[in-house]
C-alpha cells in the first residue's frame, strides 16, 4: 500500500468514527504492517493538509480525531438556534477547582469555594463524563477524591492537563470559565437544580484565591492523563 492509499484509508476511518482512535487502534487497520512512527508521520501530514478546511484534525487525551474549528461554530450554531442550558457558575468553579487541584475531596472544594457544595452538583458532573472518583482520602470517614477524565480532556480539545489555560490574573481565570462553559454548551446540557441554586446563597470567592496567584504560581499534580 503506497502512501496516498494508507492516508486516505486513515483519514476515512478518523472521518466516520463517532470517538478519537488511537494509534495502536489505528494499525489494526493495516493489520500491524506499518508502525507507530509511521502512523503519526501520515497523521501529521493530514493534518497539513486539512489546515484551510473548516474541520480540522487534532490529537486529544483519547486520541485523533477530526472537529470543526472554533471559528466555524458561530455558522454551524445557526443550525440549532434553541440555546441549550448554561452551567451555573457555582458548577464552573467547581469543575475548575478539581481540574487545577485536583486530586481533591468535596470537603476541599467547600474549603475553597467557602460555599457548600450540593452532591448533585458533583453527580452531575460525574454524569457528564468530566470527573470521576479514583480514590479516598485516608482521613477520617475515608472521603472520595475527585479527579477530571480523559473526556473532560477531549471535550476541551486538549491532550493533557499540562494545556490547562493557566489561572494567574482575573482576566484568564473569567477565560476559564467561559472555556469550560463553551465545551458544556456543545455536549450534554445541564440545568441548575433548586438543590445547587441554595448552595449559592452565599456569595462565591474569588476562586484565583486558592487556585493560584502570580505570588504563587500552581503546579498541577495528580491524576495526569
Amino acid at each position: 500500500m503506497n502512501t496516498a492509499d494508507a492516508k486516505r484509508v486513515l483519514e476515512t476511518a478518523l472521518i466516520c468514527s463517532q470517538q478519537p482512535l488511537q494509534v495502536r487502534d489505528m494499525r489494526t487497520l493495516f493489520n500491524d504492517e506499518l508502525g507507530v512512527d509511521t502512523i503519526k508521520h501520515l497523521l501529521l501530514d493530514l493534518q497539513q493538509e486539512w489546515t484551510l478546511r473548516g474541520v480540522e484534525l487534532v490529537c486529544v487525551a483519547s486520541g485523533w480525531r477530526f472537529q470543526s474549528r472554533p471559528e466555524m461554530r458561530e455558522y454551524l450554531d445557526r443550525l440549532h438556534p434553541e440555546k441549550p442550558p448554561r452551567y451555573t457558575r457555582a458548577t464552573l468553579e467547581t469543575l475548575a477547582i478539581i481540574a487545577y487541584r485536583q486530586p481533591v475531596t468535596r470537603g476541599d472544594m467547600e474549603d475553597i469555594r467557602g460555599v457548600t457544595i450540593n452532591s448533585m452538583l458533583l453527580k452531575q458532573l460525574e454524569d457528564r463524563g468530566w470527573i470521576e472518583v479514583i480514590g479516598h482520602r485516608e482521613a477520617v470517614g475515608r472521603p472520595a477524591l475527585y479527579a477530571t477524565t480523559k473526556h473532560f480532556l477531549d471535550d476541551l480539545g486538549l491532550e493533557s492537563l499540562d494545556q490547562l489555560p493557566l489561572m494567574e490574573t482575573p482576566a484568564q481565570q473569567a477565560g476559564m470559565l467561559d472555556l469550560l462553559g463553551a465545551a458544556a454548551q456543545e455536549s450534554l446540557p445541564m440545568e441548575a437544580t433548586g438543590a445547587e441554586a441554595d448552595a449559592e446563597v452565599a456569595e462565591s470567592p474569588d476562586v484565583s484565591e486558592h487556585i493560584g496567584t502570580p505570588d504563587e504560581p500552581f503546579v498541577l499534580s495528580g491524576n495526569q492523563p
